[in-house]
């Protein structure tokens, strides 16, 4: 009954996966076969047109077909995918010593940062390049195409607050009828010039690298644009499955793209003069109005597509600790992964309103788009390699013979398009380095200051015996939950109470959070509970990085297993506010130590994050010199 229910439920999952995971692929046919010849000031021709295709169509099948579509969705954490579930599965191999291990992280970090500065480009090319259909219906809105192009972009992040459930149901109709219209279009154009399905052959692709190395060279820089996206297949995998977004992309997405390719180039063929844009040029005019609306829907929804993934990927950054505390709004009650992040939405619209405003149009802009993509590639393609050598199991030589050819395409794609970094290559690089500079100061800030507080810390069983031993200690009626980093010793916070007023509660609770490498953790797995003595007691809450903690809800189980009664009017929750001091010494350099005590002081309130009730928060502050 259950495999009928599934059965039954595939073709929707399947339309879905469609609207979200495909949209920044989909998109790409606007503007990426254009920007092929520009890129390297190709004239048309037979050997030109069909060198190109056929190196979109051999590029597409290896990288997006076979390397993401079929081996990399292997890679799945407990269903979840992404280059942070990647780094996960990769740290918990026992083949990698681990202090070689930091070197996993900050490739980890690199990809994950160069994917928020593609996250920043993609809506602005989008957008842009679907709004530049109008110009080709008339010259009279030339002057209004950044200003529409922002009016869209604001619109789609005013939105944001509310989430993405109502918008979402229109998302897979809406792409398939996008994807079907390429498609379409692309075949009628092929039907006028057969000739142009000679692209399936690599013998063009061979000679256009053989004849012309150096213009092939350039072009690749531009060819990765049909490939902008394929990373996000890999990175929506939990949200769908593998099955329904592997038949989306044989079925639907693969097939109605490389038509429309194939269809532009078959227009060119006949109409050189088409290269002016053609993409809108291949459409009939009936069709060009209603093409640029649905064009518009689809870059909308590409933008969409990447905004939820860089929320999804700081939000597992800031689970696992590698990033501060920052406000996570829940946008459904039935959906744990539709979240909304205040600082991120309104730090990637000011950023993606700049880029528009500093570079004007999608050919301009294209030139700084596909650098973070393949550096991106390139850190997706080690990092499978090795978590294919470490917790696959794979020989060295299995391991080798799958990694070189990907290995060697990854770097072709990264020196042709490092040749963009001067024109605009420069924007993706900066805010990724910004961003991984910022990932690894926290991390290792974070390391500096646990060292230095168990350095100067009483081991909890000691503290309770002493205690126990004196009898000087008095007990005041209530509860006090204490959050403590470490279960070991006595928290900070405990110290200062004691110092302070002179008293404990008669039941004192150490509450320890720890997130696991998995996505989600199940409830009978979330609690672990231990009773230390008579006043003492201590909670270890398990939760995935995908999961939003929530210590109340949590502490009402435990209470239930102990016999308690949960009354969260009568609990206190104590919590050590540290304040970090910069001083001259070892550690970071001073540089550094400045930006981790910056970010720790403007984290959001722990209270807030573990969602507990403020008028329940007692914080007591210490001083912890870096």
């Amino acid at each position: 009954m259950q495999s009928t229910v599934q059965k039954a439920a595939l073709p929707v999952i399947t339309l879905a996966a469609l609207g979200v995971v495909f949209g920044d692929i989909g998109t790409s046919p606007l503007y990426a076969l254009r920007q092929c010849f520009l890129t390297s000031h190709l004239a048309i021709s037979e050997a030109s047109v069909l060198g190109i295709l056929s190196l979109i169509f051999w590029c597409i099948m290896l990288t997006v077909s076979f390397k993401y579509v079929t081996i990399i969705m292997r890679a799945d954490n407990n269903g979840e995918g992404g280059i942070m579930s990647l780094l996960a599965l990769n740290l918990r191999t026992t083949r990698i010593s681990d202090d070689k291990k930091i070197y996993l992280i900050a490739l980890g970090f690199i990809g994950a940062s160069l994917f928020f500065g593609d996250g920043i480009i993609t809506p602005a090319i989008s957008v842009l390049s679907a709004i530049e259909g109008l110009s080709i219906a008339t010259p009279v809105f030339n002057q209004w195409l950044e200003p529409l192009s922002i009016g869209i972009i604001a619109g789609l992040f005013l939105v944001q607050r509310h989430g993405t459930g109502t918008m979402g149901k229109f998302f897979g109709p809406l792409t398939l009828l996008w994807f079907l219209s390429i498609g379409g279009f692309g075949l009628w154009s092929i039907i006028q010039t057969p000739t142009v399905l000679a692209m399936v052959n690599p013998y063009w692709a061979y000679h256009f690298v053989v004849d012309q190395p150096f213009v092939a060279f350039l072009t690749m820089g531009a060819v990765i644009l049909t490939m902008t996206g394929g990373e996000a297949i890999y990175a929506d995998m939990g949200h769908f499955g593998r099955l329904p977004i592997r038949l989306a992309w044989f079925i639907i997405v693969l097939p109605c793209l490389l038509l429309n390719y194939a269809g532009q180039g078959a227009l060119l063929l006949r109409r050189p003069e088409a290269l002016e844009n053609p993409f809108y040029m291949l459409l009939p005019e009936w069709g060009l109005y209603p093409m640029i609306g649905l064009a518009t829907a689809a870059a909308v929804i590409a933008s969409q597509a990447v905004i939820t993934g860089v929320f999804s990927m700081v939000n597992q950054a800031i689970q696992l600790r590698y990033l501060p505390r920052l406000s996570v709004k829940h946008t459904s009650a039935e959906e744990r992964g539709q979240i909304y992040l205040p600082f991120i939405n309104w730090m990637l619209f000011i950023s993606v309103v700049i880029l528009i405003l500093l570079f004007e149009n999608s050919a301009r802009l294209a030139s700084a788009y596909g650098v973070a993509v393949t550096m991106t590639m390139l850190c997706g393609t080690i990092l499978i390699s090795i978590l294919a050598y470490g917790f696959w199991r794979w020989p060295i030589w299995k391991v080798v013979l799958f990694a070189t050819p990907f290995l060697i395409l990854d770097l072709v794609f990264v020196a042709s398009t490092s040749l963009k970094i001067a024109s605009g290559g420069w924007v993706p690089i900066l805010l990724g380095a910004a961003l991984f500079t910022i990932l690894m100061t926290w991390k290792d800030g974070r390391a500096l200051v646990l060292n230095r507080l168990e350095k100067d810390a009483l081991p909890i069983d000691l503290f309770i015996k002493s205690i126990s031993i004196g009898g000087g200690t008095k007990f005041v009626p209530g509860e006090a939950i204490f959050l403590t980093g470490t279960p070991t010793i006595v928290p900070h916070a405990m110290l200062h109470n004691i110092k302070h007023n002179k008293v404990l509660h008669e039941r004192n609770i150490l509450v320890t959070v720890i997130t696991r490498d998995i996505p989600f953790v199940g409830d009978e797995e979330r609690i672990k509970l231990e009773k230390l003595s008579e006043h003492f007691y201590r909670v270890t809450m398990y939760y995935g990085f995908k999961d939003q903690p929530n210590i109340p809800e949590a502490l009402q189980h435990a209470y239930a297993e102990w016999g308690f009664e949960y009354d969260l009017m009568q609990i206190s929750f104590f919590i050590s506010r540290e304040r970090i001091m910069h001083t001259v010494g070892e550690g970071m350099a001073p540089w550094r130590e400045k930006l981790f005590v910056s970010m720790q002081r403007n984290t959001s309130p722990v209270s807030d994050f573990y969602q507990i009730p403020t008028n329940r928060v007692v914080e007591l502050g210490s001083q912890i010199e870096m």
